[in-house]
Parts: structure tokens; C-alpha cells; sequence
């Protein structure tokens, strides 16, 4: 039979500790722990969506039962290494904590706790999405947590640290994953491309790396539809079209107008916008980053620049950027998108030549303008 197609998220989902991009402070404190024989019996990998937790706990549990001991660097042939990657492995249990989270699977779970593996070192249980778990599962495993049998470790994953109980916490090794920056997530998209054999402009993989929000695995789902949507050519034109995005001079024209008070160009711009059917909030973000840019710009230049086209001074860019990401919330949940959107635009436009009173007042003084007054006895 046919074997079907694996998305490319699976595919090149890593192999070794090597192959984890953006995690290096990770990939060192588990390395360590492994050469060092220094190996906690539960750890907890938080951070957000597609950043590598589940891909790691899998890389973990693979290390630990290594034939011959645990290794840094596991045999990718061995059999048990490939049942632990592919989820066949009978000593290493992925469980789901949103749909396994009742205290009476814990229980289970914790009588499982005490057999013996039947082929590897290690028993590993790696539960994803732990948070989902009821605050009675999480009591009923307290107790296990903090005194498992010496032949099982617990793997904890979770995009959201804040709702797991801090008994729990308390007992684990946490680790962050970090969202993976643009440039990493684009280096490692070209090095795909290249083994795929398919021909993406440069331009086109930094537009899908700034989709991605810092998940390697968003990029990568994107990239595969892309794929599918163009063969085996992609432009950064088509994936502006696709995600409904705009290009970088386009985002910087805007912010020139909005800096140079230039209301006609900023209602055709979201004309514009929406009659192709783009993505109003994504602009906004993109707005935000491009003038977060020229701010940092004018820090570093005694407190102006002219990255927008006209003289902006840090405290008038502040005020735009304020303005910019007040309205988010508008343009998201709005009744009317577009409207929304363009009232943002002409606020932070307005607001960004507005001046603080107290900083005026200070202007005023120094220029002699206030004359102190005698205070009264």
C-alpha cells in the first residue's frame, strides 16, 4: 500500500539535539545534564505554540534510552530510537492533558508508574498541554511527582505556565522555549526549500517567517501550502496575495504619510488595503514594527530621526506607537474593520505632532518664558 503524503512539519521535525533551531540555551542545559548524569525526574517546557517542547521532550526521551545509556548523541537507526520519534514506542507514553484529564486517568497513570519498562532504561511520560489538567488530577499526582520509582521521568509541556498549580511547578525543572527570530526561522525555511527542491525568493521566506510569530512549525505549515498554491516557484508577491499581506515599502509609505500628517494618502491607503482584500490588523502590526524601528533610530541618534520621512523626535514616535496599539483591540473586534482602521491611522497621525504639556512647560522655561514667581510665607 501507498505510503500518504507527510506534511513537510513532520518530515523535518528534528532528529537530534543538533537539528533544534532557536533553543540553544536548551539544547545546552539537556546536554549537560545528560554528559553529567544529572537528570531530574520531572521537567516542565513552556513557551509558546511551535517552538520545539514536544520535539524536545521526544529528543530527551531518545537520549535517555540510548543503547548503551543515555546519550547526547542516540543512534538514529536504532529501533528504539525510531519508535520513540514515530509514538510506537511502548515505555515512552505521549498523553494529551486536554482530553485525558480527569483525576481518574491520573490514578491510572500512577499504578501504570510502577511496572518496569519492557524495553527501554527509562518509563517516560510525556503529557502536552498539561494545564488542561483538572486541579484534582493535578493533587492525585503531587505525591508521584515528587518521588516517581527511579525508572520513570515526566516530560511537561505547556503554552500556558500560569494555570499549572504551583505544587507542581515546584517540583519540575522548568525550561522556556522562546519565540525563534525571523532570521532563524528563514535560514532554516532555505535550507528546506533547497532539500525540496523548490525555488522561494528571499523576500518570500522573510514573509512567511514574520507570519510564523516565531512558531518553526507555523512556517513550516505555511510554507507547505504555498507549495501546494505555486509548485515549485514562490514569489513574495504570492504569499502577499495568499496571506493577505502587504510588502515593506508599501508598510513604509504609510508611516511616512501618517509622519507627515497627509490624511489624503492615508484614506487611499486603506482604500487601497481593503478593496484587495488584505489583512487590516496584520498591516497594523507591521506599522507598529516599522515604527518601532525608527524609534529605536531616534534613540540612538540624540532623539530623532528621519526614518519617516519628515524630523521625528522619540516622544512624538512614542505617542504614535501608543496610539497604534490602543487601537488593536478596535480593529480585531470591531463592528467595522476598515473604519476602525482608518480612524487609528489619523489618531496616531494626530497624536504623534500633539506635545505633553508638561514637556512644553519645560521648553517654555528654558527659552525664559516663565518667570519664577517669590513663594509666599
Amino acid at each position: 500500500m501507498e505510503k500518504g503524503y507527510q506534511v513537510i512539519a513532520r518530515r523535518w521535525r528534528p532528529k537530534q539535539f543538533d537539528e533544534l533551531v532557536g533553543q540553544d540555551h536548551i539544547v545546552r542545559t539537556l546536554r549537560n545534564a545528560i554528559e553529567t548524569k544529572r537528570i531530574a525526574h520531572a521537567y516542565l517546557f513552556v513557551g509558546p505554540r511551535g517552538t520545539g517542547k514536544t520535539s524536545t521532550a521526544r529528543l530527551f526521551a531518545k537520549a535517555l534510552n540510548a543503547e548503551g545509556g543515555p546519550s547526547a548523541t542516540p543512534d538514529n537507526e536504532s529501533e528504539i530510537s525510531q519508535a520513540i520519534m514515530n509514538g510506537s514506542c511502548m515505555d515512552v507514553i505521549e498523553i494529551d492533558g486536554a482530553s485525558n484529564n480527569s483525576v481518574d486517568q491520573v490514578r491510572d497513570l500512577r499504578e501504570d508508574c510502577q511496572y518496569a519498562p519492557t524495553q527501554c532504561t527509562y518509563k517516560i511520560y510525556i503529557i502536552d498541554e498539561v494545564h488542561m489538567l483538572s486541579t484534582a488530577a493535578f493533587n492525585a499526582l503531587l505525591k508521584t511527582l515528587e518521588e516517581p520509582p527511579e525508572h520513570v521521568k515526566f516530560f511537561f509541556a505547556t503554552t500556558e505556565a500560569h494555570k499549572v498549580l504551583p505544587t507542581i511547578v515546584s517540583r519540575c525543572q522548568r525550561f522556556e522555549f522562546r519565540p525563534i527570530s525571523d532570521e532563524v526561522i528563514a535560514a532554516k525555511l532555505q535550507t528546506i526549500v533547497d532539500a525540496e527542491q523548490v525555488k522561494v525568493d528571499p523576500a518570500a521566506l522573510q514573509s512567511i517567517a514574520r507570519l510564523a510569530n516565531g512558531g518553526m512549525r507555523d512556517a513550516q505549515s505555511i510554507l507547505d501550502q504555498m507549495i501546494s498554491f505555486c509548485g515549485s516557484e514562490i514569489s513574495e508577491a504570492d504569499v502577499l496575495d495568499v496571506y493577505g499581506l502587504v510588502g515593506a515599502d508599501r508598510i513604509a509609505e504609510l508611516a511616512k504619510a501618517i509622519a507627515s500628517l497627509d490624511y489624503g494618502a492615508i484614506v487611499a491607503a486603506v482604500d487601497a488595503f481593503a478593496a484587495e482584500g488584505r489583512d487590516l490588523f496584520r498591516i497594523l502590526q507591521d506599522l507598529e514594527a516599522f515604527a518601532r524601528s525608527a524609534l529605536l533610530d531616534a534613540i540612538q541618534n540624540q532623539g530623532t530621526t528621519s526614518r519617516l520621512g519628515v524630523d521625528m523626535s522619540t516622544e512624538s514616535l512614542m505617542r504614535m506607537l501608543d496610539a497604534l496599539q490602543r487601537g488593536e483591540g478596535t480593529v480585531q473586534r470591531g463592528l467595522s474593520e476598515k473604519v476602525n482602521f482608518e480612524v487609528i491611522l489619523l489618531k496616531a497621525a494626530e497624536e504623534s505632532r500633539s506635545r505633553a504639556i508638561d514637556s512644553l512647560i519645560k521648553q517654555v522655561a528654558a527659552a525664559g518664558g516663565i518667570q519664577g514667581e517669590k513663594k509666599k510665607p
